[in-house]
């Protein structure tokens, strides 16, 4: 059995210091195969909280592939965001949209965030049609057989959360990343975990979210997503800190 860890929304600057200590053990005594992060590891793109999180995230000893998520752009120096949105992420540069060797699974990126949005909420999520054609792209490339997942930060449509994605674009992406074969698509921004089934044109893509280990919980305490392959089957469990386990 291959297992997946999928975490999301740590939220340094805001991080609940027993949640990641928690995970960090899991991770060390259970040795995943990898871990998937889907964004918003910082609160404010600060130097120092990127720092923080890099440091935690190399501390796992496990293969680590990032997603960016909205809290990960610069908050309050508009010039950053605009021309150097990605520059405090250097010291994780080489986990961002890693590819993973992990056998009989092909983890493909999705950016869902942007640095300026026709809207007042820029932390909604936008699929481009340049980062959706990237995307597909490397779906049409998985090996054949492999279980194709697809990592991003928000949801791609709604799911029934008390946080809301409003992802512009993402019915469409959803529908062509579902026809292109993949097979989930894993999230985070919502903070509350889910795993939902959705039919795209007599396929089944699944839905899936992690929470927070951060002190920005919502519905649930915080938590993260253990994945579960076997062959093209997989399961997901939610593991909530301090409570039991539980199916999705």
């Amino acid at each position: 059995m291959t297992r997946l860890f999928h975490v999301s929304d740590v939220h340094f600057g805001r991080e609940d210091l027993e949640a990641i200590d928690w995970f960090g053990r899991k991770v060390r005594e259970e040795q995943p195969d990898a871990v998937i992060m889907t964004g918003d590891l910082t609160m404010r793109a600060r130097p120092r909280e990127f720092s923080a999180a890099a440091k935690w995230l190399e501390s796992l000893g496990r293969p680590v592939t990032v997603e960016v998520g909205n809290h990960d752009l610069p908050y309050f120096n508009l010039w950053a965001r605009f021309v150097t949105p990605y520059k405090r992420y250097e010291a994780l540069e080489h986990m961002i949209e890693r590819p993973l060797d992990v056998k009989g699974i092909a983890i493909v990126p999705l950016k869902t965030t942007a640095r300026f949005q026709w809207r007042l909420n820029w932390s909604k999520g936008h699929v481009s049609t340049r980062s959706l054609q990237e995307s597909l792209a490397l779906v049409e490339a998985a090996p054949g057989g492999d279980l194709i997942f697809v990592a991003a930060h928000h949801p791609l449509i709604e799911v029934g959360t008390a946080a809301t994605s409003k992802t512009w674009r993402g019915r469409v992406a959803l529908e062509a990343l579902a026809t292109a074969g993949a097979h989930a698509v894993l999230t985070g921004h919502v903070h509350d975990p889910f795993d939902v089934v959705h039919e795209v044109n007599g396929r089944t893509v699944r839905l899936i979210g992690a929470g927070t280990l951060s002190e920005r919980v919502r519905s649930k305490p915080p938590s993260f997503n253990e994945i579960r392959v076997e062959g093209a089957s997989f399961e997901t469990v939610a593991r909530f800190k301090g409570e039991a386990s539980v199916p999705l």
